[in-house]
């Protein structure tokens, strides 16, 4: 796969105007305020994972609407004292699979929690939480379009709202330090934790991997790659539904999370990535109002930098780790 999109010296500066709703603060204030109506109500019940070095805890607490999403809490063995934690969000299709798969963090001396995604966990790993609503518009297969004709019914109001109460909830935890807490993602799990950087005050950190779910127009232009293409699919049927759809996906647009986040940052891009086109994360990076760095990979589609990233992330985490 060739370089398709604009050159990195180009990208660097990419940063396009932001479609942003003049009521973007009050949308959010407003979604996040009817969920706090439900108490958080989270549940840690030890969970024999066959592992020694770890000790896990199956997670369940009550995000939008008051459903109950899964998660797991994995901590270091024996651990007594409040540890520097990290949120991880999933990849889009992903479930929050089982505890082996997420012991990166937990042996760099890092607290674990794993949010699973409402209606996935049927493509790669396995997910435990239904999403008991359904958007009111047909749609195409896939999340990408579900409720997209109102931003009030827009499938990602409910997984965003989650992703900022799967926060609080692992600040109910006693093993959780709350000024240490980092939050985290690839692909989809990327745009979760963009929106929530943008949403929630109080973090560490943010670590943002090939993120997905920003720069909606262009992405929609440039790739005829799913999740992405499932929007042109969808308006090239409904082809009188343009500009309410962009209309709606604009309270969800990466950038717009972006220019409203502080917390320190750390992104990665894939050149050659063709389902999360580079210029898209360099416009939610170029935006970004907090401190941050960038890690590009040249070579490489949406994989990314898999073990590679991971190393620069374990690195990146231990000057968090290290703050008191």
């Amino acid at each position: 796969m060739p370089l398709f999109d604009k050159p990195l010296s180009e990208l660097r500066d990419y940063r396009p105007e932001r479609d942003e709703q003049p009521d973007f603060d009050e949308f959010w204030s407003r979604t996040l305020d009817e969920a706090a109506r439900f108490p958080l109500d989270a549940q840690f019940t030890p969970y024999d994972a066959a592992l020694s070095l770890v000790d896990v805890f199956d997670v369940r607490f009550s995000g939008w609407g008051g459903h109950r999403i899964a998660g797991w809490l994995i901590v270091p063995a024996g651990a007594t004292e409040p540890l520097p934690t990290v949120v991880h969000y999933i990849g889009y299709g992903g479930g929050r699979g089982f505890p082996h798969d997420w012991l990166s963090s937990p042996v760099a001396g890092f607290a674990t929690f794993v949010m699973d995604t409402r209606g996935q966990g049927s493509n790669g790993t396995p997910g435990d939480t239904p999403d008991p609503v359904g958007g009111k518009n047909a749609q195409t297969p896939g999340f990408m379009t579900r409720g997209v004709m109102d931003p009030d019914d827009y499938y990602y109001r409910r997984v965003f709202t989650d992703a900022v109460r799967a926060v609080d909830a692992a600040l109910t935890h006693p093993l959780v330090d709350a000024s240490r807490v980092v939050i985290a993602g690839g692909s989809q799990g990327g745009g979760i934790a963009t929106a929530v950087a943008g949403l929630r005050t109080g973090l560490a950190g943010a670590m943002f991997d090939v993120p997905f779910l920003t720069g909606y127009r262009r992405a929609t232009e440039i790739v005829e790659t799913m999740p992405y293409y499932e929007i042109a699919r969808y308006l090239s049927i409904h082809r009188d539904h343009e500009e309410q759809v962009f209309r709606t996906l604009s309270y969800f647009d990466g950038m717009n999370f972006a220019a409203r986040a502080t917390t320190p940052a750390l992104y990665s891009v894939a050149l050659m990535d063709t389902t999360c086109p580079p210029s898209t994360v360099f416009a939610s990076y170029n935006h970004y109002a907090g401190p941050k760095e960038i890690r590009v990979w040249p070579y490489n589609k949406h994989e990314g930098g898999q073990t590679f990233q991971t190393r620069e992330q374990l690195r990146w985490l231990r000057n968090i780790a290290k703050r008191a």
